[in-house]
């Protein structure tokens, strides 16, 4: 029993006195003391400067080891630029915690947002995009990730690429530079090193970072030869929409898309991940909407959930970790359902193994995840003798499944069932004519998730559960004089909730919750040219909660694309 509770806080990143001295305070209602708030100084009142309201990874309070993988490198074209990676001298790991932090500017001018990969041994350890600049403003922005469940990638000489796709010509002159390094904290007697995964493994084992998926039928794809110990095993998925999919949570479907003046395919898309050709897992694709996105005033100087700092998704795939151990290849796919031309997707697979056997065996009992998604979709729509278009298109989605199986390792049978309800939900109503042009878009993603380990008298439940809430309200009204204003309001939302229980008793909770609401102007003239914007507001509202850290909230609010308000404190 002992020993199946050292193993189960391990694998949740902790050891076990620290763990259950937590769970002891959660119990008497103490928790831990509050996390401190990292500096709030590099926010200026009345600056355009990009800002968000975003934490930084908990840093402990020790001295990292610090190994450099760039510095003041430039990115004024397409090229992939290389680097070379190796573990800090004279500080070996495995190591406490492991965080990459990253500071990017760019000089004043004009550039289209951009999307930047850094890959190390070619799994991706970063994926965000770029604010854009102005004439008088080069923004600079701060990005941060926890790598220490990639800590056995990070063990050894690797080499590296950062890809910052950027083009340098008339009317586009802002040029990105980029700083980046790891800081590695020395593990001690009381911040020991968290049992991380064995193996790092990336799809796909190739330059240039994620890859294009342009249709259903056109997964991502990675054979392996795994090893044949395997306890339990994830996916890292992350799916990133341009061109054509850019802005996917606006689609319609295909038969209306010319007269509603939208792209097709309908509004729904879903990452969908299968082994061996066999349905595994799905991952929800996140609406994030980039500093160029719909109208780019909206988004300065407050960018969009996530835009400069994308978090992957995290797809258990433990119930197959016996069907992955039988020393056969295995072929592990990512494809995007809905995809028109353009996702770009890739994911980092994670083994942990069992280091009492060479050989593990098991298979999958269970698995209801089905062929994939069959969304609903309804077109009530109504044309006058004017050909004015009113009504609503919309188009949902509910999959509800179970994946079940077990591996019989060294210390016996353990049992894992993965059981999943995601929901999808998008509505858009129009009201077209001559002289208006009106969208309202209202969407929402939730995942609910348990996962429950039978590891002999032990019973482990983690259960956590996502949302994704998108409204969008354009309106786009003609003046007499034939010029024209975009009217453009967004709220975008990201929320998250777990909460880990031990034969019932919970040990661990937490809650993140991420705003940011922001509304603007454009101002065009009769040829349609842009001659300003007016009325920009934008704010972010950030907090979160768990029994290891503490809480942290932070709101941040911009008039007339400059930041006017910072408070701190917890919510």
């Amino acid at each position: 029993m002992i020993r199946s509770l050292k193993r189960f806080l391990e694998s949740r990143g902790w050891q076990a006195a620290p763990a259950l001295g937590a769970a002891l305070l959660l119990v008497l209602g103490l928790g831990p003391p509050a996390q401190a708030q990292d500096s709030s100084s590099r926010f200026v009142i009345g600056s355009g400067n990009t800002a968000t309201a975003d934490p930084p990874v908990p840093h402990p309070n020790e001295k990292p080891c610090v190994v450099q993988l760039f510095s003041n490198l430039e990115f004024a074209d397409f090229s992939i630029k290389p680097f070379r990676y190796a573990p800090p001298e004279n500080c070996p790991g495995p190591w406490a915690k492991v965080i990459l932090v990253m500071d990017f500017n760019e000089t004043t001018g004009i550039q289209f947002d951009r999307t930047a990969q850094v890959s190390i041994g070619f799994v991706n350890v970063y994926y965000g995009t770029t604010p854009e600049p102005t004439p008088t403003l080069g923004p600079t922005w701060h990005a941060e990730r926890d790598l220490t469940d990639y800590t056995a990638l990070l063990e050894k000489p690797q080499s590296g690429e950062a890809n910052l796709g950027n083009l340098i010509e008339p009317g586009l002159t802002g040029i990105i530079f980029g700083n980046a390094e790891m800081r590695f904290y020395p593990a001690s007697f009381f911040k020991p090193a968290p049992r991380t995964a064995d193996e790092v493994l990336p799809l796909r084992d190739a330059s240039g970072g994620a890859v294009i998926v342009p249709n259903t039928t056109s997964p991502l794809t990675q054979t392996f030869t795994l090893p044949t110990n395997i306890e339990q095993a994830y996916l890292d998925v992350f799916a990133q929409s341009q061109q054509n999919d850019e802005f996917w949570y606006t689609c319609v479907p295909n038969d209306v898309a010319n007269e509603l003046q939208s792209c097709g395919n309908t509004a729904f898309r879903e990452t969908e991940i299968s082994i061996d050709g066999q349905p595994a897992g799905v991952a929800p694709v996140y609406p994030w909407i980039f500093t160029g996105g719909i109208d780019p005033f909206l988004w300065a100087p407050i960018p969009g959930v996530q835009t400069l700092n994308f978090v992957p998704y995290r797809v258990d795939l433990t119930p197959f970790a016996g069907l992955l151990s039988n020393g056969e290849p295995h072929t592990v796919s990512l494809g995007v359902f809905n995809a028109d031309q353009y996702f770009l997707v890739t994911g980092t697979l994670l083994l942990f193994e069992d280091h009492g056997t060479k050989q593990v065996t098991g298979e999958v009992t269970t698995n209801t995840t089905g062929a994939g998604p069959n969304p609903d979709v309804t077109e009530n729509l109504a044309t006058d003798a004017s050909g004015n278009i009113t009504g609503s298109v919309s188009v949902t989605s509910s999959r509800k499944f179970t994946v079940e199986g077990f591996v019989k390792t060294s210390h016996g049978r353990v049992d894992t069932k993965v059981e999943q309800d995601v929901n999808f939900s998008n509505v858009q109503t129009f009201d077209i004519s001559a002289s208006d042009f009106v969208q309202n878009i209202t969407q929402d993603t939730t995942v609910s998730s348990k996962t429950t380990t039978r590891d002999g008298f032990l019973e482990v439940e983690v259960e956590r559960h996502f949302a994704y809430p998108l409204t969008v309200d354009i309106s786009e009204p003609f003046n007499p004089d034939g010029s024209l204003s975009i009217i453009t309001s967004i709220q975008q939302t990201f929320e998250s909730d777990e909460t880990d229980a031990l034969d019932g008793f919970p040990i661990f909770l937490s809650h993140v919750s991420n705003t940011v609401a922001p509304s603007d102007t454009l101002l065009l003239n009769s040829s349609f040219q842009l001659v300003g914007n007016q009325d920009q507001k934008s704010s972010q509202e950030y907090s979160s909660f768990d029994t290891i850290h503490g809480c942290f909230s932070r709101t941040l609010t911009a008039a007339n694309n400059v930041l006017t308000n910072v408070q701190n404190g917890c919510k």
